[in-house]
């Protein structure tokens, strides 16, 4: 059953809400992919909404801001969507989805508000396809041990995100690149990924059916995969932090948006709980709480 959330009655999340083998993939790994995160008929009203937006924002043109979300990249292949939260229910309802959060709080260890809420839509370049040896552009949003911590004998990061994909993902299809085991290793960030070049093992591509969802936190050296299929990729991201952290720029939401959600969420969204923030650590052995 599931345990109680520090908001109490009305948003419930499953505590721990991995498997000791998900709990134990992220730790040796720094990410898991949970599979069937969303229901089919979510993932396709979730996929409805940013094919919505995708539209409604080429319609405003250049530089708009629909609803709450703009364009942070915007080619003719490959979009990146910046604060969607505001943009759809059913983004909205993503976003607040109490197994997510619940999977995003087991990782930092405790409440969490939103961080930022960005989604992608990309596809192959016909014109300028993936070639062998090319690389990647790998990336991190925070550091072994000045974002990250152990306890109870596990990994925590100050920074997660869930990376859910609305289209499937084989493996030609663009899926999430990760170097394997960088979460923890404090090194400079350039000899990781030259190792991972010389022994391209280290390197794990996400393939998962649609609605499945990555659970990674932030040190971990990740990049967008080569897409050499037909087949466009969307990604919708959640990003949280401990409730005292701030949003990223540009992402924080707006008064009257917070105001008007149910109220049980509102920390979420708002970090209002701020340095009253209350951790919750598992063990590697707890079963899996009933989402």
């Amino acid at each position: 059953m599931s345990q109680s959330s520090p908001e109490g009655s009305g948003f419930e999340r499953p505590f721990p809400a991995l498997t000791p083998a998900q709990r134990y993939h992220l730790d040796v790994y720094g990410y898991v992919v949970v599979p069937g995160t969303l229901s089919a008929d979510e993932t396709g009203r979730l996929l409805e909404a940013m094919q919505r937006l995708k539209a409604d924002l080429a319609a405003a043109g250049e530089g708009a801001v629909v609803r709450g979300c703009r364009l942070s990249a915007d080619r003719p292949r490959h979009r990146h969507f910046a604060h969607i939260l505001e943009a759809d229910p059913a983004i909205y309802d993503y976003l607040t989805h109490p197994r997510l959060v619940g999977m995003a709080e087991e990782l930092v260890g405790g409440e969490v508000r939103l961080e930022e809420s960005e989604a992608v839509m990309n596809e192959r370049d016909p014109d300028d396809p993936p070639q062998p040896g090319d690389g990647f552009g790998f990336h991190t949003g925070t550091r072994p041990d000045l974002g990250t911590y152990t306890e109870n004998g596990l990994f925590h990061c100050t920074f997660v995100k869930t990376l859910t994909n609305l289209t499937e993902l084989g493996p030609d299809d663009g899926g999430t690149v990760c170097i394997a085991g960088s979460h923890k290793i404090k090194a400079p960030r350039d000899e990781i990924i030259a190792c991972a070049y010389e022994d391209p093992s280290l390197i794990h591509q996400v393939e998962a059916p649609a609605g499945s969802t990555m659970l990674f936190g932030e040190s971990l050296i990740h990049a967008t995969g080569h897409i050499r299929s037909d087949r466009e990729r969307v990604i919708v991201i959640g990003g949280y932090t401990p409730t005292m952290f701030q949003a990223w720029n540009g992402q924080e939401p707006g008064a009257a948006f917070v105001a008007d959600a149910p109220e049980e969420h509102r920390p979420l969204l708002s970090g209002s709980r701020r340095w009253s923030w209350q951790q919750r650590h598992r063990s590697l052995g707890m079963p899996r709480a009933d989402a």
